[in-house]
């Protein structure tokens, strides 16, 4: 008992320190987040007490709406620091790397499988609905990498279904906040078994760390990346 309690008492100071970290973040973006977490806090209060008084249970009422506005509190501070979140990713490299990190159970994520000099890059996603390639960068760039990420693979994995995605608020691309909702929708058509078949091929292929080739011994001072376009590998 002595153990458990000394561990409540460890885990809540961790939490709160954790919920101040996130309200600080939140605030430097959304200066507006304590206001209006507040005011929904107190409008719902406000209008479940009123009722309270109304039906002739302001008690009754003034609890229920206690833990109801604590509850429409906590929903509007997450929803808010989730935007200011995804706000401070949007433009950063890896930020859809990140984000696929976070996508759940069910999908075997690998960062960066291709990239090329200008530093757009592609990660791969596996799981029931397939491979998804995930591109973020310039996308006139990206269609070239995602081509020739396809027809390396294809050797490999032909029955299974590729996706294609690119990142980012043009047309026909998807926001970095719509990422993990774009991927979960994705029709599941591939049994469990053939999913670890298809990771177990394309993990042989490798990705762009395991077949970049790495000199032995101390890198040359001086010595700079040869010129050209394509691929690294």
């Amino acid at each position: 008992m002595a153990r458990k309690e000394n561990a409540d008492s460890t885990a809540n100071p961790g939490r709160l320190k954790q919920i101040a970290l996130t309200y600080k973040m939140t605030r430097r973006v959304d200066s507006k987040v304590g206001l209006v977490v507040a005011g929904v806090g107190i409008v719902v209060f406000g209008v479940l007490l009123a009722l309270g008084f109304l039906i002739d249970h302001p008690v009754f009422a003034g609890i229920l709406g206690f833990v109801l506005a604590f509850l429409a509190m906590a929903i509007v501070f997450g929803r808010r620091a989730e935007r200011a979140a995804f706000g401070q990713m949007e433009g950063q490299p890896g930020a859809a790397a990140a984000v696929l990190e976070n996508v759940g159970r069910g999908w075997t994520i690998t960062p960066a499988v291709a990239m090329n000099r200008n530093q757009d890059v592609v990660h791969r996603a596996v799981g029931k609905a397939g491979i998804v390639l995930v591109g973020e960068g310039n996308p006139n760039r990206l269609r070239g990498l995602l081509g020739a990420e396809k027809k390396r693979m294809a050797r490999t994995v032909a029955d299974a279904p590729v996706h294609d995605i690119v990142v980012g608020d043009g047309e026909g691309q998807v926001p970095l906040k719509k990422l993990r909702t774009t991927l979960l929708k994705l029709p599941r058509v591939l049994p469990g078994a053939q999913v670890t078949a298809v990771n177990d091929r394309l993990r042989a292929l490798g990705d762009l760390m395991s077949n970049m080739p790495v000199p032995k011994g101390p890198m040359p001072k001086g010595m700079r990346m040869p010129k050209g376009g394509g691929k690294m590998r």
